[in-house]
């Protein structure tokens, strides 16, 4: 049975997160690799139908940032029409990762063949992300979740080394908030205008 308190905590967590921009984290704080595991850990405890459990983590530290930001730099210029390249983009794709004390790669790894739909695999990974990122927030740590069409590329998925059918749906830019930062505010729409009941 759910204790009050707790529930009320969670509630208070979920509505605490917020996108934390690479600029915004403090690169020169490393993250604990204990504390690493337990926010992947929580991250597991999302729902998978099958029991597929279809979710990876590539987790990028130290040079491996650096080898992150070239690798998105070059299949950026490679795979970009050049009316719709930017340079801004390509240069922001090269600092972000330098940023963040972490980044990393949530990937769907196909393991239910055709029984289960892609879709609800890539549900599930989308999931644990956000338990990553509930649980990371509770340690204090800044996340910022990064969508780039480049993800969705062949040259990408070969460079993660992750399989024809598999999908790479996120980067999860971790670290420290940086001194002084003002925590970022939001509102959501009332849940009344989102809602219809099927009671009557």
């Amino acid at each position: 049975m759910t204790d009050i308190s707790s529930h009320s905590q969670l509630s208070a967590l979920i509505r605490h997160r917020r996108s934390i921009k690479p600029v915004d984290m403090d690169a020169t704080r490393d993250v604990e690799r204990a504390l690493l595991t337990q926010v992947l850990e929580d991250a597991t405890w999302a729902p998978t139908h099958g029991l597929t459990e279809p979710w990876k983590f590539v987790v990028h530290q130290g040079v491996g940032r650096a080898r992150l930001a070239e690798a998105m730099q070059q299949i950026y210029r490679e795979t970009t029409p050049a009316n719709e390249f930017r340079e801004d983009k390509m240069k922001k794709m090269g600092e972000n990762p330098l940023l963040a004390s972490v980044v990393i790669a949530g990937v769907m790894e196909r393991r239910g063949g055709v029984k289960i739909p892609e879709i609800e695999e890539i549900e599930a990974v989308a999931c644990a992300l956000q338990n990553l990122m509930l649980s990371a927030t509770a340690a204090g740590l800044g996340c910022y979740w990064s969508t780039p069409p480049l993800l969705g590329t062949k040259q990408f998925a070969e460079w993660l080394q992750i399989g024809v059918e598999d999908r790479c749906v996120g980067l999860i830019y971790l670290g420290w908030p940086r001194a002084g930062l003002n925590w970022p505010r939001s509102v959501r729409q009332p849940v009344e205008s989102k809602t219809r009941w099927c009671d009557e």
